[in-house]
């Protein structure tokens, strides 16, 4: 399975070392240095995303997966907030 991995921190690292010991293939990584450069063409070549950046951040992630068309894991807390908002997009 192809994977993006939205938020490469210690759990992003963690979870692509585990997907690659079962023969997944990581085709995005997203962190601080390159998140506002991703693009939709980049996050498409994914079969799913798994999402665990930060609050501030996993909005936005989310919606770029409803735009792309990728499903989506969340691992991110804090943003349910706004999941009423989410729910309506």
């Amino acid at each position: 399975m192809n994977l993006a991995l939205l938020g490469y921190g210690k759990m992003g690292k963690e979870i692509e070392q585990i997907a690659l010991s079962r023969g997944h293939k990581i085709v995005l990584k997203v962190d601080i240095t390159n998140a506002s450069a991703f693009t939709l063409d980049e996050l498409k070549k994914a079969d799913v995303a798994i999402e665990f950046s930060t609050p501030e951040t996993a909005i936005s992630n989310i919606y770029k997966c409803f735009e792309a068309t990728v499903p989506i894991v969340f691992g991110t807390t804090g943003w349910l907030n706004r999941l009423y908002e989410v729910i309506q997009k």
